[in-house]
């Protein structure tokens, strides 16, 4: 009887040591959400008369700096030379910053180190934190902000730098090429930016996409927005730059050689008026053919008569020179002509169908190309070769919920060396009626300019451009379901296209406007839409 009490209260025990352990699990709290506080700065902020060599700053907790070379600005601008910043890889409760060179007299400096300082455990960032500080007797105290737009794009990029030059005697319209400004800020991982401690006096305000980090505007490279005046402080105290990419000052690459008939030149900017002359002496059965290639920036010298050459002589008209150049084989990559068809299996009812080639397209034969319909009936069609050579377009009447054979034989292209193609076939099908849809647009605006609009497919491709009406009401018919964007270019020039801005010149580009709301549209479904343009865009 004693075994089986002993036994019991055994049991007993365990199962009370076990319960016990349970309720004393430690849940671990709720996770931290706070960012590092700073608890000291040495010296503190805001000081004048500065003189120091060194900058402490002491948080309440382990930090870590991330992307430091990225986030933290410094106005105006210092070199990565003239200070050196920890911990670059470690964990510390302190950020120092050490001077290796002197600073300016009676100028107030800014830290910004935007989202960099962490803390170690949770990375939580302390965004926007600077640090001031004057090397004068006094901590300048005037700001300027504001938020900056794409002039075309309806998202605007982040990290955008905003930069202010003192209009004075040093100043003129090369200076942001060449010289550093004095104050600086960064729209960082946003598109809002705020310059502060800024003396009282008259400025050139710019926007950069500064994608070299060097603080100039490298125009081959940046987006740049500017004012049409200068910002005079204290007055000016919101600011909205619209930023757009120059067409690039035009200059030539290095040519490249693709193989014995095919020679590519390379080009930065508008090449119209430009000129490759071929000075080499060649055969008399030498000939060649320029066309501009569709996918890059760069023209396709293509050539024939010689199959074995040294070195071939180019004279390269620039902006105001002429350069020499000289190509020699390198390399050479097989190319054959090959042809594709632009559609296979469907074709919607307003596309054009057309034959893509590898190699320029000289010559068509129309009578070596055959289309049929679902009765095989011949159709009709026009053909011909596109500005650039590199396809042949087939331009025939389609009929909805139709199907088309298209055949083309041997002979019917021609390239610039005299060879032709295979037999080549494909089969087209087009949809019913009540599978497109159809969208009414009305446009409300105040006053009068001219203007086009433009349909946007969900990936922002154009799908459909129209001309002003003067009614302005527009239908786009035979779209198929999906989601649309709409945007209206104000067409300064009349010209039916977008034209970018250029600072030298002080030419702002064209006004670019986007629809807030985006259309969905459904099959068999006509959808009535109103795009009020002030409405979308207040400012103007």
């Amino acid at each position: 009887m004693r075994k089986h009490f002993v036994f019991i209260l055994g049991i007993l025990l365990s199962l009370s040591v076990s319960h016990c352990a349970k309720r004393g699990v430690p849940t671990g709290g709720s996770k931290d959400s706070i960012p590092p506080v700073l608890i000291k700065a040495n010296p503190p902020q805001n000081t004048t008369l500065f003189d120091n060599k060194k900058i402490t700053l002491e948080f309440d907790e382990y930090i870590k700096l991330k992307d430091i070379s990225i986030q933290l600005i410094t106005s105006p601008p210092l070199e990565s030379s003239q200070y050196k910043i920890s911990p670059q890889s470690t964990v510390s409760k302190k950020v120092e910053i050490r001077f290796l060179d002197s600073l300016k007299p009676n100028v107030t400096y800014t830290f910004n180190f935007g989202s960099a300082i962490e803390d170690f455990n949770e990375n939580n960032p302390l965004t926007f934190f600077s640090y001031t500080f004057s090397t004068g007797t006094m901590i300048d105290s005037l700001f300027l902000e504001g938020t900056v737009k794409d002039a075309y794009e309806k998202e605007t990029e982040p990290f955008i730098s905003v930069h202010l030059y003192p209009i004075d005697s040093t100043y003129n319209d090369s200076t942001i090429f060449i010289k550093k400004p004095f104050y600086i800020s960064n729209t960082l991982d946003s598109v809002y930016f705020k310059l502060q401690n800024i003396k009282a006096g008259t400025y050139e305000m710019i926007a950069i996409k500064d994608v070299a980090k060097n603080y100039f505007f490298d125009q081959n490279i940046d987006k740049i927005g500017f004012f049409d005046k200068p910002i005079k402080l204290p007055m000016d105290s919101l600011k909205f730059p619209i930023l757009f990419k120059e067409i690039p000052n035009f200059d030539w690459s290095r040519p490249q050689y693709i193989n014995d008939h095919h020679i590519v030149f390379g080009y930065y900017g508008d090449p119209t008026g430009k000129e490759i002359e071929l000075v080499s002496e060649m055969p008399k059965d030498f000939k060649y053919l320029i066309t501009k290639n569709t996918q890059k920036d760069s023209l396709d010298f293509w050539f024939s008569g010689s199959k074995i050459i040294d070195s071939l002589v180019f004279n390269l008209s620039g902006r105001d020179s002429v350069q020499q150049k000289v190509v020699k084989p390198v390399r050479p990559e097989i190319d054959s002509l090959e042809f594709r068809f632009s559609h296979y299996g469907k074709i919607d009812f307003l596309d054009t169908l057309s034959l893509e080639a590898t190699l320029p397209i000289v010559k068509i034969n129309k009578e070596f190309i055959e289309i049929r319909d679902i009765d095989s009936l011949i159709v009709p069609f026009t053909s011909s070769i596109s500005s650039n050579k590199n396809k042949i377009i087939i331009d025939f009447k389609k009929t909805l919920d139709d199907f088309y054979s298209i055949r083309v034989l041997p002979n019917a292209a021609i390239d610039f060396w005299g060879a032709t193609n295979d037999t080549l076939a494909t089969k087209l099908g087009t949809k019913k009626i009540e599978d497109y849809g159809v969208i009414i647009l009305t446009v409300e605006l105040n006053g009068f300019y001219n203007y086009f609009i433009e349909l946007l497919d969900s990936k922002g491709e154009i799908v459909r451009k129209v001309l002003k009406e003067e009614n302005n009401r527009y239908t786009f018919n035979y779209l198929n379901p999906g989601i649309y964007g709409v945007r209206m270019i104000k067409d300064r020039n009349q010209n039916n296209k977008w034209d970018t801005g250029n600072y030298l010149k002080k030419i702002q580009p064209e006004e670019v406007i986007y629809m807030t709301d985006e259309i969905t549209l459904r099959a068999n479904w006509d959808q009535n839409e109103t795009f009020n343009v002030e409405e979308t865009n207040p400012d103007l």
